[in-house]
């Protein structure tokens, strides 16, 4: 695991790590269970000001339906992530039910 993301998940830890791409990291929060639409947090990585800079919902009533719901990126950069998602949907999925289970998530490269 590189530099960015050890200390990523020793100042997160109550945060559900998912998966990574290129500069951008997505997690998932054990409150967001209390939501009506699973989404993810996406990060930057190395960010100064560890902020979400996007959030995006990934299904509506339990099917696939990955959505932009708020973004400070680049067209080019929402595209990137969305087409990840869609590409690595179940591992994602999969990975927020853990985490909603309270249980320990390992963090995946879905950038290949």
């Amino acid at each position: 695991m590189s530099d960015f993301c050890s200390t990523f998940a020793a100042e997160k830890e109550s945060m559900g790590q998912l998966a990574f791409i290129k500069t951008f990291i997505l997690v998932t929060m054990p409150i967001d269970a209390n939501d009506n639409r699973r989404h993810v947090h996406v990060f930057r990585k190395g960010g100064r000001h560890r902020k979400s800079v996007a959030k995006i919902w990934i299904e509506s009533n339990g099917a696939k339906c990955i959505e932009i719901a708020e973004s400070e990126l680049s067209t080019k950069e929402n595209n990137l992530i969305v087409q990840a998602i869609d590409k690595h949907w179940n591992l994602i999925n999969d990975q927020i039910t853990l985490t909603f289970r309270g249980e320990k998530t390992e963090l995946k490269n879905i950038g290949k």
